[in-house]
């Protein structure tokens, strides 16, 4: 699920599509959020108004007023554990992040990366079939690319 936009806009378009993405994370089938996608994997945001696909507990939170919003550019992710999305990156590999909310589960045992902008925030989260970036892989170079095949993997078994 990509992600670029806003909340609720997000969720509106998300509604018709929303039983079949859950029977399918239930069945197993591999999900990737990217930013807003990832959002999405939880139930709410301070950002609007609509409901995500509540496949996480927690809500997305705005980053705090003491930095520059939104967060764009580069910064690094401290592995939390291990993950097959982020094999074979090395501890503060680069990423590129453009956003103004982060998600804040209710159970940290799904984040596998943080990034530090201000606050401390789950940058990667993972739990069996279900896997999220704050950031955009896409636009993360060298390091995206290994996350993004490390998925086509994670898919193609």
């Amino acid at each position: 699920m990509p992600g670029v936009g806003n909340f609720a806009a997000a969720s509106r378009n998300l509604e018709s599509l929303k039983p079949e993405i859950l029977d399918a994370a239930k069945e197993g089938v591999p999900l990737l959020g990217i930013c807003l996608g990832m959002q999405l994997l939880f139930a709410e945001s301070e950002e609007s108004e609509g409901r995500g696909l509540s496949l996480f507990q927690g809500k997305s939170v705005k980053l705090p007023k003491s930095v520059k919003v939104p967060h764009m550019g580069w910064n690094t992710l401290s592995m939390v554990k291990q993950n097959v999305l982020l094999e074979g990156l090395q501890n503060e590999a680069f990423v590129y992040f453009v956003h103004s909310y982060y998600p804040k589960p209710s159970n940290e045992d799904i984040i596998v990366a943080k990034t530090t902008y201000g606050v401390p925030f789950a940058s990667a989260i993972a739990k069996n079939n279900l896997h999220g970036t704050q950031f955009h892989p896409e636009k993360s170079g060298e390091t995206g690319t290994v996350i993004l095949k490390n998925f086509a993997k994670i898919v193609k078994r």
